[in-house]
Order: structure tokens, then sequence, then C-alpha cells
């Protein structure tokens, strides 16, 4: 199924995002945490692909398992900055070939040993949603940041780049998480503003350890609210109790932006059933 027609819909999205082992190890190695986040039917789910493409041979062979054995729409994600055309084209036929039907495209992160060059074909996430359009077929989907690219030097420049993606093909957009959601409603009001019209899916990500939500502030740029910090501050030294607070944290995210009207909503849940399921079941009479 198409995710233009789950996200377009009136009724509430939730998704979760998994990710296959680093550098193409053993399915085996997380196939029962996605199977348990698979059994609890979520509205679909995305499948990484790894800096540089390190995973894209498990990225297609989760998403298809996910697809015909779980029967859960999924998303599979492709990036395109060191791949060559041949690259990409020879991916989306795996695609194609498994039945996926949604991809999202993105420019990606260079591997660790990577330097870009200027021979690649790709430079820039829009040159690959052409191309997929082009090859037809798909959903397309686009990366969005609502507290502006890293790489941008201010968030309307980074908005003009982003009003390019969207016009050459996709369907819509899914943000970078956030701690504030007045930072998504404004964004979303900006995109309005610049004629971009997509649905624009809310990341969430439930913080469930310090070093986790240290690491990902340092390579996206995301700014946590203060009231986020006093979390982190009394409960990030107790595990439990910084997963806990977490959960509940997201999960109040997803309910305010629930009732201001955005109907889909995606959790990055690092392949944590345990996350997922608190997720749902606090959300169990909202989404029903």
């Amino acid at each position: 199924m198409k995710l233009n027609q789950i996200i377009g819909e009136k009724q509430f999205s939730l998704s979760f995002e998994i990710f296959p082992p680093k550098n193409n190890g053993p399915y085996e190695s997380i196939q029962a945490a996605i199977a348990e986040i698979a059994q609890l039917s979520p509205s679909y789910m995305s499948v990484t692909y790894g800096a540089g493409g390190g995973t894209s041979a498990s990225t297609v062979s989760i998403a298809a398992d996910l697809q015909n054995t779980y029967h859960v729409p999924v998303l599979a994600h492709l990036s395109c900055i060191n791949s060559t055309r041949e690259g990409v084209h020879s991916q989306l036929d795996a695609l194609r070939a498994a039945g996926i039907e949604n991809i999202l495209a993105l420019r990606g992160d260079l591997a660790p040993d990577a330097k870009p060059e200027d021979h690649w074909h790709y430079h820039y996430a829009g040159e690959l949603v052409r191309e997929i359009r082009e090859y037809g077929g798909f959903c397309i989907g686009g990366a969005c940041y609502p507290e502006g690219h890293t790489e941008s030097a201010t968030q309307m420049e980074d908005i003009a780049h982003l009003k390019e993606k969207v016009d050459a093909g996709c369907d819509f957009l899914t943000t970078q998480m956030f701690f504030d959601n007045h930072v998504y409603y404004n964004f979303v009001y900006k995109l309005r503003e610049a004629g971009i019209h997509v649905p624009v899916v809310a990341g969430i990500m439930p913080v469930t350890n310090l070093s986790q939500i240290r690491r990902i502030t340092a390579l996206s740029g995301t700014v946590l609210p203060q009231r986020f910090r006093y979390i982190l501050d009394r409960f990030g030294g107790t595990p439990a109790a910084m997963k806990q607070a977490g959960i509940a944290y997201a999960t109040e995210q997803i309910i305010d932006l629930f009732a201001n009207g955005i109907p889909a909503v995606h959790v990055y849940s690092m392949n944590n059933p345990s996350v997922a399921q608190k997720i749902q079941e606090n959300l169990s009479e909202i989404i029903k």
C-alpha cells in the first residue's frame, strides 16, 4: 500500500523506524525485535539504509519480510551520496521485485572512510527524488529539518532547497526529531507560506538514555527545550527512570500533535520493541 493513501487520511497514523544490522550483519540478530514491533500493527514501518548504503542488501530483505510475513506497509530508505546511477537503479529494481512501493529518498551520510567526489552521479536528495520519479511506480518521501539543516546558512535557504526537492516529486515529508512541538508548528506554517503543501509527518524520538541524546543532538543540531533538559538532569543517571520519563515525554508530544490536527507521527524507536509497545499502549484509545 502506498503511504500517501495512509498519511493522507484523517485517521491517526503511528509508525515506527527500524535499522538493519551494521555492515549487512546477520538479520537474525534483530529479527525478534523487528517481529515484536511488527506485531503491534503500526500504520507502517520504515527501514533505514546505513551510511554510504552500508546496509542496502539488508534493507531490501527486511522490508520484504515485513511486508510479506507481517503484512505491514513498508517505507524503505534509499540514499545516494556515493552511489552511481547504475547502483541506484539496481536498488530500485530490487525494491520493485520485492513488492516495495514506498521509498524515503535521502542524500545520506558519508561512510566514515569516504570523501565527496566530483564524479559521483548524485550530490543532493532532490536529484535522487527526480530519478525515482522518472523510474516510476513508487510513492516518494523526503526528509526535512524543522530547525534547519546543519549545512544551510539560514532556515529560509533550507526551505528553498526543500521546495526544489518537493517539486522534483516528493509525495510527503518526514521531519528530523524535535522536542518542542511549537518548532514543528512554526516550521509547517513556513512550508505552507513557501508553497510546500505535501503532508509533513512529525518525527518523534523517545529518549531512553543520556548518551543517546548527546550523540544525536551533536550530529543533528537539534535543540533541547529547557523543560526536557530538566528531565535529563534529574533522571539521566538512572536508566530505568530515564526510559520511563523519555517515553512519557514523547507520548505527551504525540498527544499534543494529534490534538492539534496533525494526523501522522513517525517514532524513531531504535529497534526497541518495549519502547514501541509502551508508546502504542499510551495511545491505545486515541489511535483506536
